[in-house]
């Protein structure tokens, strides 16, 4: 089933079953991709869904950031719950410790040796790991890697 069609029918079964914080989650979803749809002109594949959806969590990460520097607790905790339904339609992530594997494969066969080669390793890096992996967490890998 299409990725947009689970979504549109989990919102519905989160409507019928009234839980307000999946209907909430889903419903701007639906409408930031329903915008993304009408700017391309047409539908979206599930692969810009998926990178889509990753945006929105990535965004909600950042708000639990600054509710929490805040003290805006209840804020940051609906955000986190947010999360968590739309982490649902989004592929399993990578582990720290295989994303280090992937990032020394890389480094070796890039023949990296200092910082300076770390934009030619992020090029062939970031296709092999593309909406598995958080970017800041695989920059810092290669930071600490190529830093000896």
């Amino acid at each position: 089933m299409p990725l947009y069609e689970r979504l549109r029918q989990d919102m519905q079964k989160a409507a019928k079953e009234r839980d307000s914080l999946a209907l909430s989650a889903l419903r701007m979803a639906l409408s930031e991709i329903k915008y993304k749809e009408i700017e391309a002109h047409g539908p979206l594949s599930d692969e810009v869904l998926v990178k889509l959806l990753g945006s929105m969590v990535k965004r909600r990460r950042e708000s639990i950031e600054m509710f929490t520097k805040g003290n805006r607790l209840d804020l940051a905790a609906q955000e986190g719950a947010e999360i968590k339904v739309l982490e649902v339609y989004l592929p399993q992530g990578l582990p720290e410790a295989e994303v280090e594997a992937i990032v020394r494969e890389t480094v070796a066969s890039e023949d990296a040796k200092s910082a300076a080669d770390m934009g030619r390793v992020m090029k062939a890096l970031m296709p092999k790991i593309a909406g598995r992996a958080d970017g800041k967490m695989v920059n810092e890998i290669v930071r600490r890697i190529l830093a000896g």
